[in-house]
């Protein structure tokens, strides 16, 4: 191929690489993405023609567009979600308008090298605004494209010097001018390739190595999905149904022991436990206590019950607007980067800042009393209960009427609360949309409209029992989650919001779970089947995997690996010592038994032994080394050497000697009277 041509097309492809980067940060809309591209084809054809502008056109382009971007940032003449994103569009924005006026205009080599910072900075911005696996196999793609430009420009560089040298020497005449060099197209990347594996070969121990520092990156406070509608101290009715029409990923959850089917994953946010029959809200709101972290690197809030195993989970969570983490109850304590942590008083935890994505470990005690304690703890609550047996001023008393036939002939404080948990999934339909309404939206879900989404159902059995006398508070969280083997994590979707009942056991001194809400409401996976399903697979794998290892890798993963690699070095020690140990005892053995300690014959047999030890072990290193000249010396590696590295054109010399060698294969020896004929 020209080598001209070859050029612009590294070069070309290296602009798009860099723009392709900010493309997949979901930095720009259609209407952007078609501008540049349709700046760079029209650069492409006007390349080298009298229609390209000129340099100082160019550069007074260049000056102008500088005070009209910070104009545009400083009067906010387009609209961003936040400052932090508004200075990162604003900047991506520049540069690509720099870069168009770069392409359009006639280059010599420091434009070249202009454009090829250009595309650098795009790739350092998509880094702070995306953490898309996609955008790693953009890197990855840029990577190779601008190896591979920066070698050719160095090519033609270095070319053009060596031409304005010959013209020098023979005093301006052109007509031995050296030619640019024709370019075999596989060479130039796996040349790139070479430099890239070793840079990442001493990059990658530094990556792993150097101090995490959290809160850089343009992109770590654009501010985070949209939950506060349902995660806040006061949640008005509908707030949960909002959040659950969005499929946008919360958090990837790995359980340590092995998947948990995900009916029976309820990871716990907030609870709320006051009713004004249009929201519910925190009694004691504001109230938190910290946690501080200790010497092992945990912060424990409680103490085991030892009616199970723990479950450790390790969670991914996604920058939210809320400060809460969400675990699986009861959180007995968590690990992480925090130096603190704060619970409240109903057992919700939260930490100083919300805008970062963040990874955690969870310590989680899922035992609960079995059934037969629970339905004989029917003893009184003490008076700090009160807020959770609190009703509004003006319950519609058909409320109390309905929980009292839909209770029934039970006695206990459980079997209550199962009665109306099964009246409730059976006789209503479920439905995200907003249909309850006026000024009791519940009176109006239980007697007119019948039905609604998980807040409505776990309202109506929170409110129900407490007209009963038993104390119950709503919990705000997500239920399920998509599990992917490939990546043996379970990912959890806005979709997956959930609302569902906790009822008070004095007793057992236990806050027991009652799901209310029809299995329809509580089963939204999306998993697809097929190829595509399969595809998806991997991709949420890949993604994970850059997620846990590269975007989400902190000081704490540092020091876990740290402990990793000793724990390694300890074992493969105490394994070689253990070896050695066992060499040198039956070493001490032997010799014992060849000095005769236990009689002549069994002496002679350790001497046998030992010889015939020795004799394999010399015979054995004999046949190897015959094995290895034999297999060095095979036609194969001759022919793949002579593929992969002869001259295009070999001479006909090493044609003749390749010739005689075949032939002397044969028998057909040449006789030194004759000739190659």
């Amino acid at each position: 191929m020209n080598f001209e041509r070859f050029f612009k097309i590294l070069s070309y492809a290296a602009v798009f690489c860099g723009f392709l980067s900010l493309w997949i940060s979901g930095t720009f809309g259609i209407a952007g993405t078609t501008l540049f591209i349709a700046v760079m084809f029209a650069a492409w054809f006007l390349e080298g023609s009298r229609w390209q502008i000129t340099e100082k056109i160019g550069t007074g382009l260049i000056i102008l567009a500088l005070p009209a971007f910070y104009l545009v940032w400083r009067y906010q003449l387009i609209s961003f979600y936040s400052t932090e994103t508004a200075i990162a569009g604003i900047l991506a924005r520049m540069i690509l308008s720099l870069t168009a006026i770069k392409l359009l205009q006639k280059k010599s080599d420091r434009d070249w090298i202009f454009l090829y910072l250009m595309s650098f900075f795009e790739v350092l911005l998509a880094a702070g605004l995306s953490i898309s696996a996609l955008y790693l196999g953009s890197f990855l793609v840029y990577l190779l494209v601008v190896v591979c430009a920066v070698i050719a420009f160095e090519i033609k560089k270095t070319s053009s010097l060596v031409n304005e040298k010959i013209v020098s020497d023979e005093g301006g005449k052109r007509d031995r001018l050296a030619p640019l060099p024709q370019i075999r197209l596989r060479r130039l990347p796996v040349a790139a390739t070479i430099l890239i594996v070793c840079i990442v070969v001493l990059a990658v121990p530094l990556f792993f190595v150097l101090p995490r520092v959290g809160g850089a990156g343009l992109g770590s406070s654009q501010g985070g999905l949209a939950t506060s509608t349902g995660f806040s101290e006061s949640v008005r009715l509908g707030g949960i149904g909002r959040i659950q029409q969005n499929d946008a990923v919360v958090m990837r959850v790995r359980v340590e022991d092995g998947p948990i089917d995900p009916g029976e994953l309820y990871f716990r946010g907030i609870a709320l436990d006051t009713f004004d029959n249009q929201s519910w809200s925190m009694s004691k709101s504001g109230i938190k206590e910290p946690y501080i972290k200790g010497e092992s690197e945990l912060i424990q809030f409680e103490y085991a019950t030892g009616r199970g195993s723990l479950t450790v989970q390790t969670i991914f969570l996604e920058p939210l607007d809320t400060p809460i983490l969400f675990a699986l109850p009861r959180v007995v304590a968590i690990q992480g980067n925090f130096p603190v942590l704060y619970r409240d008083t109903y057992g919700a935890i939260s930490y100083q800042s919300s805008d970062e994505r963040i990874s955690y470990k969870v310590l989680s005690d899922r035992g609960v009393p079995s059934i037969e304690r629970l339905r004989v703890d029917n003893a009184g609550y003490q008076m700090e209960m009160a807020q959770y047996l609190s009703l509004p001023n003006s319950l519609d008393p058909r409320i109390a009427e309905l929980a009292a036939v839909a209770t029934g002939r039970s006695q206990s404080r459980y079997d209550k609360a199962a009665a109306v948990e099964q009246y409730l999934q059976n006789s209503f339909g479920y439905t995200l949309e907003q249909k309850a309404g006026g000024g009791e939206p519940l009176a109006d879900f239980l007697f007119n409209v019948r039905e609604g989404h998980c807040e409505y159902f776990a309202t109506a059995m929170a409110v129900m029992l407490r007209t009963q006398g038993i104390a119950t508070r709503v919990i705000n969280g997500f239920h399920g989650g998509d599990y992917n083997d490939t990546a043996d994590v379970t990912v959890v979707r806005q979709r997956n919001a959930h609302a569902w009942v906790e009822v008070y056991f004095p007793m057992e001194q236990a806050w027991v779970k009652f799901d209310p809400t029809p299995f329809a409401g509580q089963t939204s996976s999306a998993s697809s089947a097929g190829f595509l399903g399969s595809v998806s697979k991997y991709v949420e794998a890949l993604e994970t995997f850059w997620i846990q290892y590269f975007v989400a890798y902190d000081n704490q993963g540092q020091a876990s690996l740290a402990r990793s690699v000793r724990r390694g070095f300890f074992e493969y020690q105490s394994t070689a010592s253990a070896m050695l140990s066992h060499v040198k005892a039956d070493l001490s053995e032997w010799w014992s038994k060849v000095r005769g300690d236990s009689g002549m014959q069994t002496s002679l047999f350790a001497i046998g032994y030992a010889a015939a030890y020795l004799s394999a072990a010399v015979i054995g290193i004999l046949l190897l080394g015959w094995l290895y000249r034999k297999i060095v010396k095979l036609e194969v590696w001759r022919r793949i050497r002579d593929r992969l590295y002869a001259r295009r054109h070999a001479s006909i010399v090493e044609f003749y000697d390749r010739m005689l060698s075949v032939l002397a294969e044969k028998g057909l020896t040449r006789q030194p009277y004759q000739t190659p004929l």
